[in-house]
């Protein structure tokens, strides 16, 4: 598709200037896959709007749209929301049709939302933001949500904030009922596991049928081995069969078969199944990163468990760990991570000032991204905005605030990426190797030396 699109360009530019008109049409075209743009872009303070993403929760996106709708009463925003698994596969035929959304979720990476899949059929809002933050626009914003959106020299998306992995969250009334410690090695986790089974009380949770939250076990292993060696193999700079990837996949597969990973785990993803057992109370523990500081809150907590099919749903006490030393080798935890998403404005909307209206607002002002850190589901893109813990109500005021403080402050200090490097070749190949390694139908060694094979050549 890119191809034919600069090909058509190059077409356009050899032809008179006294076709101008029609080339015009032509290059619109080229950059919204065969559809007509708009040429209307309608007002900038009044409208109707749809938004398409698979984040925020629905109650986030509710909060966000009425504080929006405080400054702009005459732009109503309607929010949708679809299935991670289902992402891609509704939104690709509607931006390739005329009713697709005025502004969708863009993701750096290959995975869901891949901004590299989506990058021609959004408008550049580098315009937008510049008139809304000022020339010296890149320096008010983290640079992580800059970067990552922008392909080929489009800024497609503007990053709403960023989501950090590589801590568990641990159902602290569990522990507390048993008696029990949050684990920090491979065998305390597994000791854990083992008193949790005595009370007939689920211990770990993880979808592993779903790739990218495998990819995050994984590369919280393999930094517990080594740290940096899963970022340079995801860069090129070094093999997948590198010996830190061999006994990262070594560890996962023992997690199999030391009672740590769950029952069925391969016949899982991580949402809703994982995510739905933690919250109901069936697990104590969770492989989710910083975008589950949500659930802490009071509001969070009710609306999250109740819609895992709890009745009469009680928000329990959530506290973030580290991630065990697994290796044994005395390595720091380490966090990693990305912008979570960009909100794109689609390039055929008829909407398109009213829809660069809402993502500026949401992603640039300060009130905008007050919201977005107390809803406490992403941490704020713009610079010096962090949660005003005087209006979050959190379920344990006590225990949670200072534990949600320092896992914010310890992303300040993130070098490594989290899926802003990862193809979705990469990202199959990692599923493959993960999932082999499980089923026990490869070795870690061969598991590896296939990875390297698929992903990184030879």
């Amino acid at each position: 598709m890119s191809i034919r699109s600069y090909a058509r360009r190059a077409r356009i530019r050899a032809i008179s200037a006294a076709a101008i008109a029609g080339i015009a049409l032509i290059a619109v075209a080229g950059c919204s896959s065969g559809g007509a743009a708009s040429t209307s872009t309608g007002s900038a303070t009044k409208g109707n709007i749809t938004w398409w993403g698979w984040s925020p929760e629905p109650g986030s996106a509710t909060e966000y749209i009425k504080a929006f709708n405080k400054v702009y009463p005459d732009i109503h925003v309607t929010f949708k929301q679809l299935q991670i698994a289902g992402y891609d596969a509704g939104l690709r035929p509607a931006l390739a049709s005329k009713v697709g959304p005025d502004v969708f979720d863009v993701a750096p990476g290959g995975g869901i939302g891949s901004v590299e899949e989506y990058y021609q059929n959004a408008s550049d809002l580098a315009p937008a933001v510049q008139k809304s933050l000022g020339s010296d626009w890149k320096s008010k914003v983290a640079p992580i949500g800059i970067d990552s959106l922008t392909v080929k020299g489009k800024l497609t998306g503007l990053s709403v904030g960023s989501t950090f992995a590589g801590n568990l969250w641990i159902n602290q009334d569990i522990f507390d009922k048993y008696h029990l410690t949050p684990p920090t090695t491979l065998d305390e986790w597994a000791d854990v596991c083992k008193a949790l089974a005595t009370q007939k009380q689920g211990c770990f949770v993880q979808g592993a049928g779903q790739v990218a939250f495998d990819q995050d076990t994984l590369q919280s292993i393999a930094d517990s081995v080594k740290p940096g060696v899963w970022t340079a193999a995801s860069k090129g700079d070094a093999k997948w069969t590198d010996p830190t990837i061999v006994q990262a996949l070594t560890i996962w597969k023992k997690m199999f078969s030391n009672g740590i990973m769950n029952e069925g785990a391969l016949g899982l993803q991580q949402y809703p199944d994982a995510n739905n057992a933690f919250l109901s109370g069936k697990y104590a523990m969770v492989m989710m990163g910083t975008w589950y500081m949500q659930y802490a809150t009071e509001s969070g907590a009710t609306a999250a468990v109740s819609a895992a099919g709890v009745a009469n749903a009680k928000p329990f006490n959530m506290i973030s760990i580290p991630f065990p030393d697994v290796a044994g080798n005395g390595n720091p935890p380490s966090m990693y991570g990305d912008s979570d998403y960009g909100l794109a404005v689609n390039a055929k909307s008829n909407n398109q000032a009213a829809a660069k209206t809402f993502v500026t607002w949401i992603t640039t002002s300060k009130a905008g991204q007050q919201v977005v850190g107390n809803v406490l589901t992403d941490i704020p893109s713009l610079n010096g905005v962090q949660p005003d813990w005087s209006n979050v109500e959190l379920v344990d005021q006590g225990s949670q605030q200072s534990n949600l403080q320092n896992l914010i402050k310890t992303t300040t200090t993130v070098k490594e990426p989290r899926l802003s490097l990862v193809s979705s070749q990469l990202q199959q190949a990692i599923g493959v190797a993960a999932t082999s390694v499980a089923q026990g139908s490869a070795s870690p060694q061969q598991a590896a030396a296939t990875l390297q094979s698929t992903a990184g050549g030879k």
